[in-house]
């Protein structure tokens, strides 16, 4: 079925304008689309931390709005020049710009989402560790992933387009900073992520509660992802067909599992241990 935007443009005919991309009325009229559109894609982040991460990673585009209280915006301009506009606010008038509930810390920024990057570009130098997330949703379990990728030095996060959230709000607020710091890309189809993976020199283990292996056992040294599932559901199995080992993680306390975040600190201890 066309979209609806093919439908419109065959319904407007012969008459529509073209939209070339060379000087003149239509070439400016592109620049404000895509400034509309970008405008249009600005999210809030919230907290010392993440704004601080936010405004020092010069992949970001332009940051849209920034509210600070008086004391935060002169730490603002401290630490990036008085060219920085920050528009001073009282603490309650910022929590009421921002979502409800938002422990912003004296500062919020409204900026464009971090844009993702090609698994072959994330995957292309094969050492260490990635971590991949099979329909992990909650953006609190991926923020605190993330700041645990960035401790143990992880390489990058790889996330299912089509359930994870973005990397801005709660989810960026968990992660302290750590989305500006680790890359991440996003992949409709795991398995097929894991194939391509596998031919640039990557070996995948997924952590499952019911393997016979402990995780420690079952690392080797090589460059590794390592795959983690949602709750209750854990790790697929297509996903898991086309990891090359399952690992679980020992619990000599008897506690029957961890949750998807502190299983991944976990993992990343591990992982980063010599061997």
């Amino acid at each position: 079925m066309a979209s609806n935007h093919q439908r419109n443009d065959r319904q407007r005919g012969p008459d529509r304008r073209p939209t070339g991309t060379g000087p003149g009325p239509a070439h400016a009229a592109g620049a404000g689309h895509r400034r509309r559109l970008e405008e249009a894609r600005a999210e809030w982040l919230w907290g010392w931390h993440p704004v601080l991460a936010a405004l020092a990673n010069p992949a970001r585009p332009p940051a849209k709005r920034l509210l600070a209280t008086a004391e935060r915006a002169r730490a603002l301009q401290a630490q990036f020049g008085g060219g920085l506009t920050v528009e001073v606010a009282e603490t309650a008038a910022i929590g009421q710009i921002l979502p409800p509930g938002a422990v912003h810390q004296g500062v919020g920024l409204r900026i464009p989402p971090l844009d993702a990057i090609a698994l072959d570009d994330l995957g292309a130098d094969p050492r260490g560790v990635l971590i991949m997330l099979d329909q992990v949703t909650d953006p609190q379990n991926i923020g605190a992933i993330f700041r645990s990728a960035a401790a143990f030095g992880a390489r990058g996060v790889i996330l299912q387009d089509r359930h994870a959230p973005l990397l801005t709000g709660a989810l960026a607020k968990a992660a302290a900073g750590a989305i500006d710091q680790i890359p991440h890309a996003r992949e409709v189809n795991l398995s097929r992520a894991l194939e391509r993976l596998e031919a640039l020199g990557w070996r995948a283990v997924a952590l499952d509660g019911e393997a016979p292996d402990a995780l420690a056992d079952v690392l080797d040294g090589s460059p590794t992802v390592l795959v983690l599932g949602a709750e209750g559901e854990g790790v697929r199995r297509l996903v898991r067909e086309h990891c090359d080992a399952l690992a679980n993680i020992p619990m000599p306390g008897g506690f029957e599992s961890l949750n998807v975040a502190a299983a991944a600190a976990v993992a990343l201890y591990e992982a980063s241990r010599p061997r």
